[in-house]
């Protein structure tokens, strides 16, 4: 026998057993911004991602009609977190979506809003990226966006709001906020509060404390963009008397340009088409 014979049939066997065994696929994470609830509010990027997944790992705030959106072969884990309730710590969540990744399947880690807004998306990134797993991100509607836009309520306005803030309302321990109080209570600023409900007085007291006029036009906006959206309409000084009783998921908005904000309970713009299409 020949030494290219030999080499030939070599190399025949090689291909047979790659053939047999081929290697796993590398897999990837896909942290996808769901929007603040409304399925329509979904971007196609974060449509197409949820499209090919193999597993997605979801807030609780994302809405059923969006879920319905994804494969039914893909498997669905629920990571829904509620204050003091936590179905799994974050570290968990870091390692589950490390570990599908590794098995070669295409994971889309869903999150309310948008991934890098109070979404924890920054350490999702930075752990997959420790683990050397492929990480892409797909922005979503956030929702003050949302909240703004169906309060007729702009964020920023020429006349009364130069500039916009989006803050956390409470700490780790769950209190309001270390935060530079001074520069939130400057006039013409939209401060906009996430999570903001059970520290709703606590933070009013604060911006007041730091020179912020208890008339200022204050907006909540509870369960943005949903069907049960409901907006109520007071002041900063009223702040924390009409988050009473309230259980969002809610924002606070405050800032002169709250004045052009609309109360009620059915979104603006549904009640826009509804009359245009009268």
């Amino acid at each position: 026998m020949s030494h290219r014979e030999d080499s030939s049939r070599t190399a025949d066997r090689l291909v047979v057993l790659g053939a047999r065994d081929k290697p796993r696929r590398a897999g990837s994470v896909w942290l996808v911004g769901a929007g603040p609830g409304d399925p329509e509010l979904l971007t196609l990027k974060a449509l197409k991602a949820l499209q090919s997944a193999d597993v997605i790992v979801h807030d609780g705030l994302v809405s059923g009609e969006i879920l319905e959106l994804a494969p039914r072969t893909a498997r669905r884990i629920s990571v829904a977190k509620r204050k003091s309730r936590h179905s799994y710590a974050q570290d968990e969540i870091n390692r589950m979506l490390t570990a599908f990744a590794r098995e070669g399947l295409t994971v889309v880690r869903l999150k309310g809003g948008d991934p890098f807004i109070f979404g924890r998306g920054g350490e999702e990134l930075e752990a997959c990226r420790e683990a050397g797993v492929d990480c892409h991100v797909v922005p979503g509607v956030t929702a003050a966006l949302a909240a703004g836009a169906s309060a007729g309520a702009p964020l920023t306005h020429r006349g009364s709001a130069q500039a916009v803030t989006f803050v956390t309302g409470h700490a780790a321990n769950g209190e309001a906020p270390d935060l530079d109080w001074a520069s939130l209570a400057s006039a013409n600023h939209t401060v906009v509060i996430y999570m903001g409900l059970s520290t709703a007085g606590a933070i009013a007291d604060r911006l007041v404390g730091a020179g912020r006029d208890p008339a200022t036009p204050t907006l909540i906006v509870e369960n943005a963009s949903r069907a049960d959206e409901r907006r109520i309409v007071t002041t900063l000084g009223g702040l924390g008397q009409a988050a009473a009783g309230l259980t969002g998921p809610a924002l606070l908005m405050v800032g002169e340009a709250m004045a052009l904000a609309q109360a009620g309970e059915k979104p603006a713009i549904e009640a826009f088409v509804a009359e245009a299409l009268a």
